[in-house]
């Protein structure tokens, strides 16, 4: 009877909408009336994981207050690992027990000995509440207290439901609309709350959706939303019962407190992987999930929660430029070699505002007449005291996608111009080459971009040529920027694959790239003496370029003497600083003036040039030895 009492006066406090924290008091103290040896307690668990104390009328306001923000975990005593494990935790022995560990003493002080704690769970499956009974003596509960715990249980469910009804709105601030993960404020406050006195004891990662863009400027934005909603669901069940947020619009993160997952982050990362790896139905179109993941763990070196939450950045970082679609964990290094990048990206966003890239040229001569058929384009960034910096020493910047994108917007629009002038000049310009990034794929279609900038000034299209690096064109395999390089060649753009040797390629992948230009990376060309493999190389590459009417350009030519030897092997093509050096627009045009193909009175661009290389044959092996020699 005094237990249907108690039952009915707390349903008509729920009904009549009185507070929760009044309710949740209220009960607590009937609780203990029907209870004497029992203190109850009633915790609230947030999105984010954190333990709030919301009626605790029996503990000492120190032990409430120290328990105030914890956040759940497998050691967190017995109310943070109950809602933890979403299952009952009962702990005979608080003093010996190694979950209270950190949270004993306030406990011993009141007198508590023993602790069963209830979780209180939502309909969607999450932990919303606590209830815990504290012992003065080593026990559970009785055989005929548990009819009285049942019954509180029920009775705290309804109200924490209710609230929970009452105050949705409230709650969105912290939730994510679309996923229904605790957002970034949510991840924020639970960071802040995080355990800071054992090394080892939680990690985080910080996870990258590396195809969201694609698929949203492919399928449109309604896919990308569902591909996101995918790739949460998948993420959370991977690393449940721990918290998964979504903290950007590609970007989630979890606290990693599991002892299985703490002890092995790597195999932690590969059940990610493998939750995303199954193509899904993204509206109408089957996608999968792609993602990039950085990891670090709480400890000596990095002893805060915001330097662990740095130390994932910088490896998620490092994850993304050395092969996303991986796993990196943090180590020192990464710091410096990051820091050094983002002063790059830095700098040349500052040019960018300040006009200060430039656009200079390095001519493409024929190796037989000296004469200038073509420019390659190069980056220059002026610095603020007017020194001259080449793309080399700032090249880590377009590790950065959007400033790489910007860039070669920059350039594009910079070359335009200035074969405008060339042209109302009179001066013949063959083509010139662009050099463009694996961002410049990735960050909308570069087709366009190519046609905003010189569509309307009247520059055809077939006087650009793109030049791709190895790594970029073959090293990836998504196919992206294969079809993109098909939209470039239909608007006429001729393609280039840069710097061959260096990377992924071989006189295989020639026979199966869409090129139009193979350019011969310089470390080749400097190795080009008798009985040195380099030689076998360049001719086969030569031979089978000419086959397959792929034109071939020659980098790095420091003297005519490699100059002679390459166009006795057929190479027609050739850049470097036997030459020229790359120069501004205006010594640009005086080159052209003097050494263009097609002006009349022209000379060749050899210093000390005497006339033109005959045209190669069977003999050539024997002039290739005496050049060399």
């Amino acid at each position: 009877m005094p237990l249907l009492q108690v039952e009915n006066r707390i349903l008509r406090l729920i009904a009549n909408g009185v507070s929760l924290e009044e309710t949740a008091r209220q009960l607590c103290l009937e609780i203990e009336a029907l209870l004497p040896d029992v203190v109850c307690t009633l915790m609230t668990v947030d999105p984010a994981g954190l333990l709030h104390p919301l009626a605790t009328p029996s503990l000492p306001d120190a032990y409430a207050l120290a328990i105030d923000g914890v956040m759940i975990g497998p050691e967190v005593g017995s109310c943070g690992t109950a809602a933890y494990m979403r299952k009952t935790v009962g702990i005979a022995d608080i003093a010996a027990d190694p979950r209270w560990a950190r949270y004993k003493d306030h406990a011993l002080v009141a007198g508590l000995k023993a602790c069963w704690s209830y979780p209180i769970i939502s309909e969607s499956g999450d932990p919303i509440g606590v209830l815990a009974l504290y012992f003065r003596e080593h026990r559970g509960p009785r055989e005929a207290e548990m009819g009285v715990i049942s019954t509180a249980l029920d009775l705290c469910g309804m109200a924490l439901r209710r609230h929970e009804r009452v105050v949705d709105r409230e709650r969105r601030a912290n939730v994510d609309v679309l996923t229904g993960l605790p957002n970034r404020a949510a991840f924020n406050a639970a960071l802040e709350c995080m355990p800071c006195d054992e090394p080892g004891i939680w990690a985080l990662f910080m996870i990258d959706l590396d195809n969201l863009k694609i698929v949203n400027d492919t399928f449109g934005h309604l896919a990308g939303d569902r591909l996101i909603q995918v790739a949460a669901a998948r993420i959370a069940r991977a690393v449940a019962p721990d918290v998964t947020f979504r903290i950007g619009g590609d970007e989630f993160a979890v606290l990693v407190q599991a002892p299985a997952l703490l002890s092995d982050l790597d195999a932690a990362a590969r059940r990610i992987f493998r939750g995303l790896e199954l193509a899904a139905p993204c509206e109408g179109h089957m996608v999968v999930p792609q993602a990039t993941i950085g990891g670090a763990v709480f400890g000596p070196s990095e002893s805060t929660a915001a330097a662990v939450s740095e130390a994932a950045d910088f490896a998620l970082y490092h994850a993304k430029e050395t092969g996303r679609g991986g796993f990196v964990r943090y180590w020192p290094g990464i710091g410096t070699r990051i820091t050094h990048r983002r002063d790059a990206i830095r700098d040349v966003a500052a040019a960018l505002g300040d006009g200060r890239i430039e656009a200079h040229y390095q001519p493409i001569v024929g190796l037989d007449t000296g004469e200038i058929v073509g420019l390659e384009a190069l980056c220059r960034m002026r610095g603020r005291d007017g020194t001259l910096i080449a793309a080399h020493e700032f090249h880590e910047a377009t590790a950065d996608a959007h400033i790489a994108a910007e860039l070669t917007e920059h350039m594009a629009a910079m070359i335009a111009g200035d074969m405008v002038r060339w042209r109302d000049q009179g001066l013949r310009v063959g083509h010139v080459g662009l050099n463009v990034s694996s961002a410049d794929f990735y960050t909308g279609s570069i087709s366009k971009k190519l046609e905003r900038a010189f569509g309307p000034v009247g520059v055809p299209l077939d006087q650009l040529v793109v030049e791709v690096s190895e790594d970029v064109y073959i090293g990836r395999r998504d196919g992206v920027v294969a079809r993109e390089i098909e939209r470039l060649r239909a608007t006429g753009v001729r393609v280039a694959l840069d710097d061959f040797g260096t990377g992924h390629a071989s006189l295989t992948h020639v026979l199966n790239v869409p090129v139009d230009i193979i350019k011969i990376d310089r470390s080749f060309v400097e190795r080009l003496w008798p009985d040195d493999p380099s030689i076998v190389i360049v001719e086969g590459l030569i031979k089978i370029a000419r086959r397959l009417e792929i034109m071939v350009i020659a980098e790095g030519i420091e003297t005519e003497v490699q100059a002679s030897q390459l166009w006795s092997m057929g190479c027609m093509l050739g850049q470097g600083f036997a030459f020229a050096r790359a120069t501004d627009r205006d010594a640009t045009a005086a080159l052209l003036r003097r050494h263009a193909a097609g002006i009349a009175g022209v000379t060749p661009l050899y210093a000390g040039r005497k006339g033109m290389l005959r045209e190669p044959d069977a003999a050539a092996p024997a002039r290739r030895r005496t050049a060399a020699g």
